[in-house]
């Protein structure tokens, strides 16, 4: 039993070393895959409170066998709940507040196509105007176009239909309600 024990000591040590030098790569090249695995509602099973689980369990294993006269399963047993403590204790106190500040400010031009915005400067026909959208917890004010050709007074509502050479071309927002 104590070769599991090391095979998952060193396994979570090489993952974490692997991480901490490719980790960017590795994210790039999987894709999220592990984004994918973590729903809303499976947010522990981020990978370090899996990795870290093995690895802890693979640690207090090795632990328990060599400094305490505890029997092969209830070594087992103590380093699984010391290993699910452990998970607990990171996912709380590390992996929850860090998804809850993952907010920024940056954005693409590209994630503006489809939003709804406000017209603040007039649009006229075959001309320019300004459009405020609202990005993220802020908000911006872009140079838009229309793509109807047609004149947009200020305060219409708009949907961003493409984007050409960072001009928003924008067309009238039809709310279903309104009709």
């Amino acid at each position: 039993m104590l070769e599991y024990y090391w095979i998952c000591l060193i396994g979570g040590v090489l993952f974490a070393m692997v991480t901490i030098v490719f980790g960017d790569l590795l994210g790039d090249i999987f894709g999220g895959i592990f984004d994918s695995l973590s729903m809303d509602h499976l947010d522990f099973l981020q990978p370090m409170v899996l990795v870290g689980a093995i690895t802890i369990f693979g640690g207090s294993g090795i632990m328990l066998s060599q400094y305490t006269l505890l029997d092969p399963f209830l070594t087992a047993s103590v380093s699984l709940m010391i290993a699910i403590a452990v998970s607990i204790l990171v996912y709380f106190s590390y992996v929850k507040p860090m998804k809850n500040s993952e907010n920024s400010t940056g954005f693409s031009m590209k994630d503006l196509v489809g939003k709804i915005g406000e017209v603040i400067v007039p649009i006229p026909v075959g001309g320019y105007g300004e459009v405020v959208l609202k990005v993220g917890a802020g908000n911006t004010n872009q140079i838009a176009a229309n793509l109807d050709r047609l004149e947009i007074p200020a305060g219409t509502r708009v949907v961003v239909g493409e984007i050409k050479d960072g001009v928003l071309f924008v067309f009238r927002y039809e709310d279903k309600e309104e009709m």
